[in-house]
């Protein structure tokens, strides 16, 4: 389940991203965010969030749209340990606590979990200053 989440409840609309053509990108798939508002799978820890995809892209479709979920009410899986109401970060595809004094806040924790368990997780990115 890492790198992946699952839908539990949809609290808002999937907003269509441009990904590259040559890219298959899978339903639930972790997405990071550049410009001009573009969505790419990666395991790149601490990045901006585009969101979760909202549905399976095909590699080479000629397709250059991914429906992204930039809000909503997922399982996720964790890397290290959090409690319910935490602030988590994208770790590489996992979810964990943030490090350092400013971040790109994928969401909060809606349960308590430890390393390498599934959780409930709000998505609502923000970047924070922490300090």
């Amino acid at each position: 389940m890492a790198n992946e989440a699952t839908l539990l409840f949809e609290t808002a609309h999937p907003i269509p991203f441009t990904c590259a053509d040559g890219t298959g990108i899978e339903k639930g798939a972790v997405l990071i965010l550049s410009d001009p508002m573009t969505a790419a799978v990666t395991t790149l820890s601490g990045s901006a969030a585009a969101g979760f995809a909202a549905a399976e892209k095909i590699a080479n479709s000629g397709t250059t749209k991914v429906p992204v979920f930039r809000e909503g009410i997922f399982k996720v899986t964790l890397s290290g340990s959090c409690t319910a109401g935490d602030a988590l970060i994208n770790w590489g595809g996992v979810f964990a606590l943030p490090d350092v004094n400013i971040e790109n806040i994928w969401g909060t924790a809606l349960e308590t979990g430890v390393n390498g368990e599934t959780i409930k997780f709000e998505l609502k990115p923000v970047v924070m200053n922490l300090a």
